[in-house]
């Protein structure tokens, strides 16, 4: 396999402050995002001309899944089919607490699992509380951040309105690390085309 642009883990949250109906927000939301043709292009437009993209879903500790192991974005097609996956994600990890510490832990193990050597790591933790399980993120992010890899967020406000404070102070981290947020579920979708767009257009280092 060629050297390819980037390598994207998004990391979704499924715990217990999560309902089904917001789940499927999100599932749908995400998928939708996938499926813009100049988030395709952001994917399958660097000079590797490729992608890899995982994902991750994540609730308190010892309930991190991977639900799509990395897959090659080369073509339209292939973006496609993975927003597709994205779009059915069972919610297999049990509803319990926040525990975003090991969310990264568990995004820091896929990426020590990249089939090739990309230009740009990135992991889009998505989620709409703060952390209250497991271990402390900050110093995962640290650990992170050091070895080049870049963490951002973005924040559903419906019921921690000062997330995004708590977001930049403990969980993203960085080259060019930024956090989006949107008010409630109904708004994730545009936001999510927001977020994989600024993160597409950051320059490869």
């Amino acid at each position: 396999m060629e050297a390819v642009d980037l390598a994207l883990v998004l990391a979704v949250d499924g715990s217990a402050s999560v309902t089904y109906e917001e789940f499927g927000l999100i599932a749908g939301g995400m998928a939708a995002a996938l499926r813009e043709p100049t988030i395709i292009a952001g994917l399958t437009g660097g000079p590797a001309k490729a992608s890899l993209c995982s994902l991750l879903l994540w609730s308190g500790v010892g309930a991190q899944e991977v639900i799509s192991g990395w897959t090659l974005i080369a073509s339209d097609a292939d973006a496609r089919a993975f927003a597709d996956a994205v779009d059915n994600m069972p919610r297999v990890v049990k509803a319990g607490q926040t525990a975003i510490g090991e969310a990264l832990l568990a995004s820091l193990t896929l990426l020590s699992h990249i089939p090739d050597t990309p230009a740009r790591q990135v992991v889009n933790m998505i989620g709409d509380g703060r952390s209250n399980d497991g271990i402390a993120p900050g110093p995962i992010r640290d650990r992170m951040a050091a070895a080049g890899i870049t963490i951002n967020g973005l924040c559903i406000l419906h019921e921690e309105p000062d997330l995004l404070q708590s977001y930049t102070r403990d969980v993203i981290g960085g080259p060019g690390a930024f956090a989006v947020t949107c008010q409630d579920y109904a708004a994730f979708a545009a936001a999510m085309k927001q977020k994989l767009a600024r993160e597409l257009s950051a320059p490869v280092s």
